[in-house]
């Protein structure tokens, strides 16, 4: 029982460790976490293909500063009240390249981003690059996701579960719950 706990603890210790490490050195023009081409993701956001008649994105899009004060809160402009500026609900993944929990979340966001495509809009922010909202809104370990509804206050969740399939399971509840403001009862999970 005590090896299980130290093999247990070493593990914990590890995973964390890597999501405080340096980064790894990436792929220039490929996003390792979703495998999406970072010019075409920038041609999305650039082109506002997803705008208020735009309801067809059905892949994380990538956003930097600009873009979240755009479509998303102009926390400079207004920063005692949330002001969601979005058409349809969001789910906001502050990652890292070389965060290992970040790249086991990445497909399960692209797999959510096609079901719930027309329904709500998966954004992806890197925190290497985008320090600044990730002080804003307090990430201090990644994976962090925030979940942003029409109306109302966004919420904020840390990390993932032990498995892939709870780590899905986690976000269809807090999306139905939390976005698309199902009840506990409605949910079949």
């Amino acid at each position: 029982m005590r090896k299980l706990l130290v093999l247990f603890s070493a593990g914990v210790f590890f995973t964390i460790q890597g999501c405080n490490s340096q980064p790894e050195a990436g792929t220039a023009g490929i996003d390792p976490t979703s495998g999406t081409d970072k010019k075409q993701v920038a041609e999305i956001v650039s082109n506002n293909q997803f705008d208020k008649h735009d309801i067809s994105i059905n892949k994380p899009v990538h956003i930097t500063k600009a873009d979240f004060l755009d479509k998303i809160m102009d926390y400079e402009k207004n920063a005692t009240a949330w002001i969601y500026k979005g058409s349809l609900p969001c789910l906001i993944d502050f990652y890292a390249d070389w965060c290992a929990p970040c790249r086991q979340t990445a497909p399960i966001l692209d797999e959510l981003a096609q079901e719930y495509s027309g329904k709500i809009i998966i954004y992806k922010i890197d925190v290497q690059r985008e320090k600044e909202l990730a002080s804003v809104f307090g990430i201090q370990s990644i994976p962090a996701f925030l979940f942003c509804p029409l109306q109302g206050n966004p919420s904020m969740l840390a990390g993932i579960a032990q498995t892939r399939e709870e780590t899905k399971k986690m976000f269809i509840q807090q999306i139905e719950s939390l976005l698309l403001n199902k009840t506990p009862e409605s949910l079949n999970l």
